[in-house]
């Protein structure tokens, strides 16, 4: 048995979960997240808990199993607490302003890049050298986050660029001078 599938997930009060065959829908107070489940795996709501069911011992109805589980507690935390990914922007001149909902980024480029949040998405800049990106869907938060990070990566001879927080950057030495 997956034992991330077999764990129950518990519906906190104020959540709503609607499933109408392989259709989940759950609304909270931060907002409302609709899914597909895939692969014949079905859930059962028992009060406030919900429990994922696998069909039968095939292989792929195990490798979907933990993974439904993971995507609806997921479901079920972003509504009520929503997740956020941190970035921090290294370098001499770069830099992040706000520009409405979206915001600006010089990254030593000769132009300034536009990112625009999309929808559900918020970003929050308490330092220029700071970008926190917030929304009620994990994979939406995450996928904004990297793409965020895909304009400048760290480099690794001087560290620059865009990093999520606490991410390590390996560090390479330059070239030997002659002597």
């Amino acid at each position: 048995m997956s034992r991330i599938g077999q764990a129950p997930i518990t519906v906190p009060a104020g959540v709503d979960v609607n499933i109408v065959g392989t259709h989940i829908t759950v609304k909270g107070p931060k907002g409302s997240l609709d899914r597909e489940i895939p692969g014949g795996i079905t859930i059962d709501v028992d009060g406030d808990t919900l429990t994922c069911v696998r069909p039968n011992d095939e292989h792929k109805s195990k490798a979907l199993h933990g993974l439904v589980r993971s995507l609806v507690n997921n479901m079920v935390l972003g509504v009520t607490e929503g997740f956020k990914k941190e970035l921090q922007i290294v370098g001499v001149g770069y830099r992040a302003e706000a520009q409405g909902k979206d915001i600006r980024l010089s990254l030593g480029f000769s132009h300034t890049i536009d990112v625009k949040a999309p929808e559900g998405i918020s970003f929050e800049l308490p330092a220029q050298t700071q970008v926190i990106v917030s929304g009620i869907d994990k994979e939406v938060v995450g996928q904004v986050a990297a793409n965020i990070r895909s304009l400048r990566k760290p480099e690794p001879y001087k560290g620059k660029g865009v990093r999520y927080l606490g991410e390590r950057v390996v560090r390479k030495a330059g070239k030997a001078g002659k002597k």
